[in-house]
């Protein structure tokens, strides 16, 4: 829709980048996210696409063979995107996430090294912080890693690995007690490994076992796994930025741009889920007229509408603050939380919109209904998101004195 969710202030090559995205989504998307979905079918076709396009260089610096574009321009992307197709823009998430933690904290010859091949789409990156038994308590990580010489060993289980059967690099992140003495906080003791594979399923290394894609509601074609680490040996240059116990906060500078990215989903999905309310609001007859003439409609329509404005004000905003270099956490937060949450309701206000054919397989807002839940879960819950914009106030407005 035209005339919701625009963006003030875009340079000419931001909004050719935009129309050129917008393009290929509306004719190369959403024509077969529904059918691929219900297969559970990673859009290859798809993903060649968008690599042609040279969206998986899009922040990587214009040194390195990518783009030089900021992080609104992705976060845009990332939005019509999500539109079409929310898995596709999973894919491509994860990529930026370990492409922009190597540009901020890879050593020089990790960039060298990794950033053109990331830039031109031959190494398709994913992030694995999360394991079976901690869910949102990061310094509860068990997985560990113990200096052997000039390599580590690596041992432990991770889990939601969004990319993790088809990324040939990931950053893992792991305890790592080295130098670090008892006592010291877990979050001080955490270092990040770039860890290189094959593609595919089962032993992609010695020592690493992708075992296989998780079964979900939603959030179908992108692979979602497990990874289990069993005297996984991983060279000491390998380790992120070359310094062990900095781990937590090259991930959590990481998680930020992910939470952007989250609402930047959010928001795609709820476009696309008003594009189908209204639409489908002015075909279906009731009562002898159009359902969108009837005011309860019309009401639902305006606050779909407004949701959709405020999310994506809220998602520019924190992208914004970020490629200006200032902490943004507290923006990221909100906008993640608003845009997951919005996106849920919105979508649910298409699909009641719909009757009973929104609960039709043959409709595309059945699939929508089961995508939007994802995003309150991920990169961080509600509540997480909460806790975090909950702290940062207190920072803001402490009492003197």
């Amino acid at each position: 829709m035209a005339r919701l969710a625009q963006t003030a202030g875009l340079t000419d090559v931001q909004q050719e980048i935009l129309a050129t995205v917008r393009d290929f989504v509306d004719k190369e998307i959403i024509p077969v996210a529904t059918e691929l979905e219900h297969r559970d079918e990673y859009p290859q076709q798809i993903v060649d696409g968008l690599k042609e396009l040279g969206l998986f260089g899009l922040m990587i610096p214009e040194e390195y063979g990518g783009l030089g574009e900021s992080l609104l321009t992705y976060a845009l992307c990332v939005e019509e995107i999500a539109r079409g197709w929310m898995s596709v823009s999973g894919i491509i998430n994860t990529h930026f996430i370990v492409a922009y933690m190597l540009k901020q904290h890879g050593t020089q010859e990790q960039k060298d090294y990794f950033l053109p091949k990331m830039a031109a789409g031959d190494i398709r990156g994913a992030f694995s912080m999360s394991e079976p038994g901690l869910g949102s308590d990061v310094s509860a990580i068990t997985s560990k890693a113990v200096r052997d010489g000039d390599e580590y060993v690596l041992n432990g289980q991770k889990m939601w690995l969004t990319n993790g059967g088809t990324s040939s690099l990931v950053a893992v992140l792991v305890r790592s007690d080295e130098g670090h003495p008892e006592g010291t906080p877990p979050h001080k003791s955490m270092t990040t490994f770039l860890v290189e594979k094959e593609p595919g399923f089962g032993e992609v290394r010695p020592g690493l076992t992708i075992p296989g894609k998780i079964d979900k509601m939603g959030y179908k074609g992108v692979d979602t796994t497990e990874l289990i680490m069993d005297g996984l040996r991983i060279p000491a240059n390998r380790v992120l930025g070359g310094v062990t116990g900095r781990g937590f906060y090259q991930m959590m500078d990481g998680v930020e741009v992910g939470r952007v990215n989250v609402a930047a989903r959010g928001c795609g999905v709820a476009q696309r889920a008003f594009e189908l309310g209204v639409q489908y609001a002015q075909q279906r007859h009731t009562f002898g007229k159009p359902i969108a003439q009837h005011q309860a409609i019309q009401f639902k329509l305006a606050e779909m509408a407004t949701k959709v404005e405020a999310a994506h004000a809220m998602m520019v905003n924190a992208a914004r603050k970020k490629d200006s270099g200032e902490r943004n956490d507290l923006e990221a937060g909100m906008a993640k939380y608003l845009a997951s949450e919005y996106c849920k309701e919105v979508v649910e206000d298409a699909f009641r919109i719909h009757g009973g054919y929104g609960f039709s397989k043959e409709y595309e807002i059945e699939r929508l209904y089961r995508e939007a839940p994802m995003l309150l879960i991920g990169e961080g819950t509600a509540e997480i998101q909460k806790m975090i914009i909950g702290r940062r106030l207190l920072e803001e407005y402490r009492l003197q004195g």
